[in-house]
Formats: structure tokens, sequence, C-alpha cells
């Protein structure tokens, strides 16, 4: 072990806590700040996308796998606001730090890869569930949706933030401009979160989409959290947890590499 290793272990143990506990705080912070565009924002949009499809589609469409139209699509719906604003959290934080020039001030602080990947996480996660937890608590008032499964809901809701917030990290690396962020968001985040069953079940696709969709890690979030909600899934959620695990791990994985590479970072 080199000298400044020998250094950082005496004075900051194995873990630097309290660095890891800033940064996660900071990240929470950051987006609690601008409570009525992080918060209010996409409750408000969940609530109007949930309406309109309430009062065009729901009177005219029958029941989907044993339960109103309404009730199917809500826990998609859910699902869907929690990884997009743990996708925006992560990504908007690293690429803002770049853009401005105090991605430094991130950089040069004594935190290892490891910690700066869990702070990051720490935050898309926790403005993922807030919403999440939000907007789920609304729905089971005003919907009547439920718990079916609680530990399965809460499983996929944590999954659901880790996973898009670990893809949010290497969006921000990559990214440059904030216009090369929409591009990532518009061609990939959007159609992944839409094409995902959020709004029917895939038994309804031809063939081909069914294959398609079974391959998109995200359908699997959006059929874990209508297990959790309402107990029906197209696919089982033993199978969900695996490939939405894997896929968790995998890219915080390769983000982990790229802060240990300080690549896009650090030139």
């Amino acid at each position: 072990m080199s000298q400044t290793e020998q250094m950082g272990v005496r004075r900051f143990g194995r873990w630097n806590v309290t660095g890891l506990s800033t940064l996660a705080q900071r990240e929470c912070r950051r987006f609690m700040s601008i409570w009525s565009q992080t918060i209010m924002g996409p409750l408000i949009n969940a609530g109007l996308l949930l309406a309109v499809f309430a009062i065009a589609i729901g009177p005219a469409r029958g029941d989907v796998m044993g339960v109103s139209y309404v009730m199917f699509i809500a826990p998609g719906l859910l699902m869907m606001t929690v990884i997009q604003n743990a996708f925006a959290n992560t990504s908007s934080s690293i690429l803002a730090s770049k853009v401005q020039g105090n991605i430094v001030d991130t950089l040069m602080p004594p935190l290892s890869p490891m910690e700066l990947l869990l702070g990051y996480l720490a935050g898309g996660l926790a403005r993922g569930a807030l919403v999440g937890l939000v907007i789920g608590a609304v729905m089971v008032v005003v919907v009547g949706t439920g718990l079916a499964h609680p530990l399965w809901f809460l499983t996929f809701l944590v999954l659901g933030g880790l996973m898009m917030g670990a893809l949010g990290i290497l969006a921000g690396i990559v990214a440059n401009k904030f216009d090369q962020m929409s591009a990532i968001t518009n061609f990939i985040i959007t159609p992944l979160s839409f094409l995902s069953g959020t709004f029917y079940s895939i038994e309804a696709l031809p063939e081909g989409l069914t294959m398609a969709a079974h391959a998109d890690p995200i359908f699997y979030l959006i059929d874990g959290a209508r297990y959790g909600t309402l107990g029906v899934s197209d696919a089982s959620p033993w199978l969900g947890l695996a490939v939405c695990g894997g896929v968790t791990v995998a890219l915080s994985a390769l983000a982990l590499v790229w802060f240990q590479r300080g690549y896009r970072l650090k030139s």
C-alpha cells in the first residue's frame, strides 16, 4: 500500500462516512431546494395523465387483467414517474457541474469512486422514492389501488430508483451539453418508458413486439410495481427482480469504473 493510501486509511478509515453523507445530503438538498419543480411538477404531470386517460379511455375500455383500466395504468404511471425523476436527478447534477466548471469541487475531496457512486445514487433514489410514495398514497385514496404485496412494491421502487439513477450517472458523464442530455432523454429514456407496458398489457402485442418488450428492463419495473399494488403481472416478479437487479449491478459497475478512470470528468 502506498503512503497516500496509508494516510487515507489512517485518517478516514475504510469508508469516508462523513464525506459520503455530505454528498448524499447535498444531492437531496439540491432537489428539495426547488421542490416545486422537482416534486410538485412530476406529481401534477402524473395526475393529469391519469385524469386524461380516465376521461378519454377509461369508461369505454373494458377490464385489463381483471381490473379496471384506470386502476391498471396507475402503478405504471407511478413507476414511470419514479424512474424519470431518479434519472433526472443524477444526470442533471453531474452535467450541471461539468457545464458550470465546478465538478472539481466533487472530485477533489477525499471520496473514493465507490463513495461518489453511492452519494449520487442516494440522491436519485431519494427523489424517485419520495415522488413515488406520494403518488402511491394519492392513488390508494383516489383510485383505490391498494397494496397487494407491499414488500414487492418497495423492492421494485428501490430497484427503479437505483437502476435509473445509475443510468443517469452514465448519461451525465457522457453528455457535455444540455442538448446532448435532451437527446438521450428524448430518444432513449422516454421511448423505453412509454413502450414498457405502462398503458397496456404486452399480451395484446404481436409476437415480435412482445419479445422486444421482454428485452426492455423498464418493462419489469412497471410490471413489478403493478404486481406489488394490484397482485397481477405479465411476467413473474422473480424474473423481474433478477433482470432489474442484474441491470442495476451492471450499470453501477460501469459507473464505478468511469469514476475510477475520471472518464470525461477530469479532461
